[in-house]
């Protein structure tokens, strides 16, 4: 029942910006094209996409700005995902400071081979982390007119979204506020409300949760490679990865049930060295460890992605294993299916764009989840693996080194599938209609 709350505007909406297309009533809730359920990169590039084309967006955040960018995340980019970048008008910095990676190296018992992109599929990746693209894409919204960010909203819930018109409430310095509508984007990761607010007789939910995890070091040390080293070995998989010239990131498994503390920065180079190439552990530079932690591993779908006038993007919808670097680039491609439809829908009333958006975004999840999977499958000791189990990893990693066709392969999906249908027309302005 509404009338148990004291709707009011949010004072600090207020103060922050009016813009052209950003309705607001002193009295009353606040009216926007599009509320986004969660500041993280998804939300942040959906705003910003819809901004461009001149949409008022509202973003609820539940947590701080620094908490937000103090997040250490992943940090390779998809070629099509740095376009997306670049066309939002934040890749400035990116192409100033991240580093264009044209190869990666697979080893297997402490010897590597390389697989050169380049050669192979004609497009290379870009290592630039997850943080700094947050940090560009918020520069770029306090910029950005007819958007606003509020941090710290508690208790937000979608409602009415079968109906259409949906609006958000959400709680801030003990006041309730509204949020009223024409749709709600819920890019508030795996623990979020959004996709809870599906009925469950409506979602499918597929997951498979993976038996290790991955202890993550970050150092201020020199990269122990100019490209990332992916390294089996019977001790368990490690990756050797960076993100800039003086500080790395490494990750090696271990059991699920472990804690990060448990593990002092000399045991965890030690056990680094025994699982990298040869070459490279003689070269590993090690320092004190700036943070350190472990992340568990599952790959996880909730379909479909669309309920009535609530859209899911990124992790509230899917989770891969970092293996194939694909979280990320996944909020990406979603972010961008879905500011399509909805720039479409807002400025000619032509919903085909979020008609198909579930089915569009859902067919590159699935690809998406099928290639971490296979990684992580080839790099990874399991613990009920058999010596038949492991010789299929040894002929893999041979098959990939040997054929020419096999290196294509990987190196097209983990490089980016192309986008299918048009981005052009984001450009074209919501206002003006």
């Amino acid at each position: 029942m509404l009338e148990k709350y004291n709707f009011k505007c949010d004072p600090s909406i207020l103060q922050i910006r009016k813009g052209a297309n950003l309705e607001v009533v002193e009295d009353g809730p606040l009216n926007v094209d599009v509320a986004i359920i969660g500041g993280g990169p998804a939300g942040l590039l959906l705003a910003r996409l819809l901004s461009q084309a001149g949409a008022s967006v509202i973003v609820l955040e539940r947590q701080s700005r620094d908490y937000v960018l103090s997040r250490i995340r992943a940090g390779v980019l998809e070629w099509g995902a740095v376009e997306t970048l670049r066309q939002a008008g934040v890749g400035e910095r990116m192409d100033r400071e991240g580093y264009v990676h044209e190869g990666v190296s697979l080893a297997a018992a402490n010897a590597a081979f390389r697989v050169d992109f380049m050669k192979a599929c004609g497009q290379p990746v870009m290592v630039y982390g997850q943080t700094e693209v947050t940090r560009d894409l918020y520069e770029a919204l306090d910029r950005s007119d007819g958007v606003v960010v509020v941090q710290q909203a508690e208790d937000v819930q979608p409602h009415d979204i079968e109906t259409e018109r949906p609006f958000v409430t959400y709680r801030k310095d003990g006041i309730e506020h509204r949020i009223d509508c024409q749709f709600v984007a819920g890019c508030d990761g795996f623990h979020g409300v959004c996709r809870q607010t599906i009925p469950k007789a409506m979602r499918t939910e597929y997951e498979r949760v993976y038996p290790f995890g991955w202890l993550g070091v970050l150092s201020r040390t020199e990269p122990v490679s100019d490209e990332l080293i992916y390294a089996q070995h019977e001790r368990g998989f490690a990756l050797a990865s960076m993100r800039n010239a003086n500080l790395s990131r490494y990750y090696i498994q271990v059991p699920a049930d472990q804690k990060a503390e448990s593990w002092s920065d000399n045991e965890f180079w030690d056990e680094l060295r025994r699982r990298l190439p040869d070459e490279a552990a003689e070269t590993l530079e090690t320092g004190p460890s700036v943070e350190k932690s472990i992340a568990p591993l599952r790959s996880f779908v909730s379909e479909p992605m669309r309920y009535g006038r609530l859209f899911l993007a990124g992790d509230a919808s899917h989770i891969v294993p970092p293996t194939g670097a694909k979280g990320l680039n996944l909020a990406v491609s979603d972010v961008r299916y879905l500011a399509e439809g909805l720039v479409s829908a807002l400025k000619d009333d032509d919903e085909r764009g979020i008609d198909i958006y579930s089915a569009r975004a859902l067919d590159r999840v699935w690809r998406a989840i099928h290639f971490s999977w296979w990684m992580t499958s080839m790099m990874h000791r399991f613990p009920d693996q058999t010596p038949f189990d492991r010789r299929l990893q040894e002929v893999e990693l041979r098959r990939i080194r040997d054929s020419p066709a096999a290196q294509t392969l990987m190196a097209e999906i983990y490089t980016g599938l192309p986008y299918d249908g048009n981005f052009e027309h984001l450009d074209r302005s919501v206002a003006s209609a």
